[in-house]
């Protein structure tokens, strides 16, 4: 009985903590889209995890506690790609495309909830949605994975940098769990979240002991006459070098060419440009692809896109739209009838 007791508790606290933590993400997060994603995917699955816990204990629970946690199980592979996706981009919410593909995941979770519910289709969930559900999770699994790997480069020495592929791994120990629990426990996918949770707060707590102490200036405002100085020698250096067009270019990186900390660049950027490193490359990668979009009319915007620094066109239309009002076809339109 006891032995019960423990596996109880240790099955279950992934699932509160992890509720917990994705509350504490989510309300911090201050418009970061891909802290907002982190927090929705610890949610499913602590969500997913606490369903697999209920469920163990008492396999007589309503069945709208079941259909509840395989949806949450439905978006966790989304929420993990989305965020990998939010980490690639320079505009600070999704693109047209990934909007429709929320909105038509959003909308397959829904007309499923309303229109089969598990109460009255029960053979339907239990052989035809639930394996349909967790291969979907696979599927963006390696999707996730792909796109990270993909863009391995951009997160070098950058914050994302362990998160991604912690994320990543954690993920895919959850799902593996839950996929040969067949052969072992179905209660084991609820402790593979416990385990993961439990190891990622180690990582960080490690990660934070291992870091630089704030710089002294950190705790200040730059002064007005050195911020000047410093903003000039970034723009400098940025229409030299244009080293903007570079997708891959990361704070770190542009922080040592300009020969400063990289948390000083940061202060220097959001204090006295009052914009953040993203978005300050968007404003220089718009303004390229304005250029570009002047001189080049024959040019495709596919092309100018990557030659202004943008990775997909996604982020390119995005962030045009944001700083320009309008879309890069009809800034190009109304240029040539100028």
């Amino acid at each position: 009985m006891l032995s019960q007791h423990f596996l109880f508790f240790f099955a279950m606290l992934g699932a509160f903590n992890g509720i917990g933590l994705a509350s504490f993400l989510w309300w911090t997060a201050k418009g970061k889209p891909t802290q907002r994603w982190l927090a929705l995917l610890v949610l499913v699955v602590g969500l997913r995890t606490g369903k697999s816990v209920a469920f163990h204990f008492w396999p007589d629970i309503p069945l709208v506690v079941l259909q509840l946690g395989l949806t949450a199980c439905f978006l966790i592979g989304p929420c993990l790609f989305f965020l990998v996706r939010s980490s690639q981009g320079d505009a600070s919410g999704p693109g047209k495309v990934d909007r429709w593909h929320i909105a038509a995941l959003l909308a397959l979770a829904v007309a499923v909830n309303v229109f089969v519910p598990y109460v009255d289709n029960v053979a339907l969930w239990r052989w035809i949605i639930t394996p349909g559900i967790n291969y979907a999770w696979l599927g963006y699994l390696v999707l996730a994975s792909a796109l990270l790997y993909l863009h391995r480069a951009r997160h070098r020495g950058t914050p994302s940098g362990p998160l991604l592929p912690g994320s990543l791994a954690g993920v895919w120990i959850i799902w593996t769990a839950y996929y040969t629990a067949g052969y072992t426990s179905y209660i084991v996918g609820a402790l593979s979240f416990t385990f993961v949770l439990a190891a990622s707060v180690l990582v960080y707590l490690r990660l934070r002991a291992g870091q630089a102490p704030i710089e002294p200036y950190q705790d200040r405002r730059i002064p007005e006459s050195e911020a000047v100085t410093q903003l000039e020698a970034l723009a400098d250096l940025m229409a030299r070098e244009r080293l903007h067009r570079d997708p891959a270019l990361t704070l770190p990186r542009l922080a040592r060419r300009l020969g400063m900390p990289q948390a000083r660049l940061s202060q220097l950027l959001n204090d006295n440009n009052q914009t953040s490193f993203k978005q300050y490359l968007a404003q220089l990668r718009v303004r390229d692809a304005k250029t570009l979009l002047r001189q080049s009319p024959e040019k495709s915007l596919e092309h100018i896109a990557e030659e202004a620094g943008f990775q997909s066109m996604s982020t390119f239309h995005s962030a045009f739209r944001k700083w320009e009002g309008s879309t890069p076809a009809a800034f190009r339109a109304a240029a040539c009838d100028s």
